[in-house]
C-alpha cells in the first residue's frame, strides 16, 4: 500500500538501530531500504519484514529479532507478530485506503510515475528490421518489449531515446534487389497494389526458390554486393528505390501499432565505423593478427572462443560494426544505460560486443545491457522467412482485426460503438500486445492468435471490455453521488481490501519492471485487478448500493481501479475503449 510501506520501513529501520545501540553496537550498518513483503496468507497481517539480513550485525537470531519488535509494537497497541524471522504487520486499512485514493485521485495519470530515474539517460534500440522484408511476428515481440521498456523507463524519471538501427545492406538485401531485376518486370507497389515492404519480401521469397534451380543465383548475389560497395551507380539507385519501397511499409506498421523512435541508425551508414577501433586495439596489443591476415581477439577470459573482428580481406564483421556505433552513440549522447533489445539466440555476440568494449577501455562498457527474449513460435510450429512462412505482422493485424470485429457484430454491438471497425483494430492491437508481454521476456512463447482474442480471463481485450465497463458505469452513476466524498470505512469488505492492495502496488511493480527489464510484471498485475474488479462487480451493486454513502465509496474504488487499468494500458501500450 502505497506511503503505507515507506513510512513503516522507516520505523522498523529506527527499531532496529535501537535494538542494535543496545546490543553495544553504536555503527550505521543498516541500509536505508528495507524489503517490504507481503505475508502468505492475510490473516497473517497486511506487509512482512524479512529481519534476516540483520541478524549478522546484531548478533541475534532473526526470529529473536522479530518477535523483539512485535512484543514492542503490541504494547503500542499495534496489531503485530512474529513468524520465523518475519515481522508481520496489520496496517490500518482505512487510514491505508484514504491515503491511496488521495494519492490515485491527486496524481492522476500520473500515478505509477517516480523519479529514482530521475537525471539518468537511457538508450533503448528495438526493432532493427531488415529492408528485404516486412516485420513479421517476431518483430512484433521486439517492438512491443523495446517500446514498453522506453514508456516505463519514462514513467520512473528516466530521459528516453529510442533508437532503432535498420539493416539496410548485405547480400540478404543484394538478393531481393537481384530476384526484382530477374523477375520484377518493372511493377511497383502502386502497380499492383501491394504494400511496399510485402513487395520487396515476396522478392527474398522469390530468389530463394530461384537459388534451389540455379547455383549461380548465390553468386550473382555477392557480386551485386560488392558492385554496391564499390559504389556501382545503377546498383545504388535500385538499392535506394527498393530500400524506399521497404522503409515505407515498415514505417506504416509502426505508425499502426503505436511503435515511435527518436533516431534511426542505418547500417549502410555506420558499417565502417568499427575499423579504427580495430586498429587502435591491434596497436595496443589486445588484438593480434591471424596468419591469414585477419584481426583476431582471444576471449578466453570470459570463457568463449576467439572472435575474428576484421576479415583478411579487410571487411568488417557484425560486432566490428556494432561496437563501431556503440561508441558513436555515446559520443553523440552519453548514455547512463544503453538497452539492446533482440532475441536471445544472439546472446553469444551481446558478451562478445560488451566484453570487446570494455577491453578498448571504455569505462562505459559496464553500462550496456542485453534484453534477451525468446522465440515466438506458432502452434503449428517454427517460422521460416525464406521460406514465406513467417507470419506478416499487418497480415496478422487484419485477422486478429477481423475475427474482433465479427465478434462485436455477434454481440450486436456494432451500432452501440461509434466506428466498429477502428474499435476491432483497437482490440486486436491490445490482443496481440498483451499476449506478446504476458509472459518474461526470457520464455520461449506460442502466439495463439485465438486464445489472444479471448473477452473471457487472460486477454489483452479482456482487460479492455474490464476499463470499458467501469467506464460507463462512472458515466452512468448520479452526479450527487459521484461528487459525494468518499468514507473509506465503508469499504470494509477483504474484497475491496485486496484490490487496493494490488492498486497500491502499482507505481512498485512499475519500478521493478524497469529495473528487471520485464512488462509482464505489469501486465500480470493488471489481470489480477480486471479479475478481482469483476468479481468484486458481480458480488455487490456498486452505483446503485443500499445508501448514496455506500454508492459513493464503491463508486471511488471504482474509478481508482480505472485510473490504474488506464495507467498501464498507456505503458503496455494497449490503447484504451470508452465503449465495448
Amino acid at each position: 500500500m502505497t506511503g503505507v510501506k515507506e513510512i513503516w520501513a522507516t520505523r522498523i529501520l529506527n527499531e532496529l538501530h535501537e535494538l542494535a545501540t543496545k546490543e553495544g553496537d553504536t555503527s550505521d550498518n543498516f541500509s536505508n531500504i528495507m524489503s517490504v513483503g507481503r505475508p502468505p496468507e492475510s490473516t497473517m497481517g497486511d506487509i512482512s519484514f524479512p529481519l534476516f539480513p540483520y541478524a549478522k550485525y546484531l548478533k541475534l537470531s532473526p526470529a529473536l529479532i522479530a518477535s523483539t519488535i512485535a512484543d514492542k509494537l503490541i504494547a503500542e497497541g499495534i496489531r503485530a507478530n512474529a513468524a520465523g524471522g518475519y515481522l508481520n504487520i496489520h496496517v490500518d486499512r482505512v487510514v491505508a485506503i484514504t491515503e491511496l485514493f488521495d494519492s490515485i485521485f491527486t496524481l492522476k495519470e500520473s500515478w505509477g510515475n517516480g523519479n529514482e530515474l530521475c537525471g539518468q539517460k537511457v538508450m533503448i534500440e528495438y526493432s532493427s528490421p531488415n529492408t528485404n522484408k516486412p516485420l513479421h511476428l517476431g518483430h512484433l515481440r521486439n517492438d512491443i518489449l523495446g517500446e514498453s521498456c522506453a514508456r516505463i523507463f519514462s514513467a520512473r524519471g528516466a530521459k528516453v531515446l529510442r533508437v532503432n538501427l535498420v539493416n539496410d545492406r548485405g547480400v540478404h538485401i543484394c538478393k531481393s534487389m537481384l530476384a526484382y531485376q530477374e523477375f520484377g518486370n518493372g511493377e511497383t507497389p502502386e502497380n499492383l497494389r501491394v504494400k511496399s515492404d510485402r513487395f520487396v519480401g515476396d522478392f527474398y521469397v522469390k530468389f530463394v526458390e530461384w537459388a534451389r534451380t540455379d547455383k549461380s543465383a548465390e553468386e550473382k548475389a555477392q557480386k551485386m554486393l560488392r558492385d554496391w560497395e564499390s559504389g556501382d551507380k545503377e546498383v545504388r539507385k535500385l538499392w535506394n528505390t527498393m530500400n524506399k519501397w521497404a522503409l515505407s511499409g515498415i514505417e506504416a506498421t509502426y505508425r499502426r501499432t503505436g511503435i515511435s523512435f527518436d533516431r534511426i541508425y542505418r547500417e549502410s551508414e555506420t558499417y565502417l565505423q568499427g575499423r579504427a577501433q580495430v586498429f587502435e586495439g591491434l596497436k595496443k596489443g589486445i588484438f593480434h593478427k591471424d596468419k591469414d591476415g585477419s584481426i583476431c581477439f582471444d576471449m578466453g577470459e570470459i570463457g568463449l572462443d576467439t572472435k575474428v573482428l576484421l576479415r583478411s580481406d579487410g571487411t568488417t564483421v557484425y560486432i566490428t560494426q556494432d561496437f563501431g556505433t556503440a561508441v558513436s552513440r555515446y559520443e553523440d549522447w552519453p548514455f547512463d544505460q544503453l538497452i539492446y533489445v533482440v532475441g536471445s539466440e544472439q546472446e553469444y555476440h551481446f558478451k562478445a560486443l560488451f566484453h570487446v568494449l570494455d577491453k578498448l577501455g571504455y569505462s562505459w562498457a559496464s553500462k550496456l545491457r542485453h534484453l534477451s527474449y525468446g522465440m515466438v513460435n506458432l502452434p503449428e510450429g517454427k517460422m521460416k522467412s525464406r521460406e514465406g512462412t513467417v507470419v506478416d505482422a499487418d497480415e496478422l493485424i487484419d485477422k486478429l482485426s477481423i475475427l474482433a470485429l465479427a465478434e462485436i457484430r455477434l454481440k450486436g454491438r456494432e451500432g452501440l460503438v461509434e466506428d466498429a471497425p477502428d474499435i476491432a483494430e483497437k482490440i486486436a492491437l491490445a490482443a496481440l500486445h498483451y499476449f506478446l508481454l504476458q509472459v518474461s521476456p526470457t520464455k520461449d512463447m506460442i502466439f495463439n492468435p485465438d486464445e489472444s482474442l479471448s473477452f473471457n480471463g487472460n486477454s489483452g481485450p479482456y482487460l479492455q471490455y474490464t476499463a470499458a465497463r467501469i467506464n460507463s458505469l462512472i458515466a452512468k452513476a448520479s452526479s450527487d453521488v459521484l461528487d459525494m466524498d468518499a468514507d473509506p470505512k465503508l469499504l470494509n469488505r477483504n474484497d475491496e481490501w485486496e484490490l487496493c492492495r494490488k492498486l497500491g502496488d502499482f507505481p512498485d511493480l512499475v519500478s521493478r519492471s524497469a529495473k528487471i527489464l520485464d512488462p509482464s510484471i505489469l501486465a500480470v498485475n493488471l489481470r489480477e485487478i480486471a479479475r478481482d474488479f469483476s468479481h468484486y462487480y458481480h458480488e455487490v451493486p456498486i452505483a446503485k448500493a443500499r445508501n448514496k454513502a455506500l454508492a459513493a465509496a464503491r463508486l471511488s474504488l471504482a474509478r481508482a481501479v480505472l485510473t490504474v487499468l488506464k495507467n498501464g494500458f498507456k505503458l503496455l501500450n494497449i490503447p484504451f475503449i470508452e465503449s465495448m
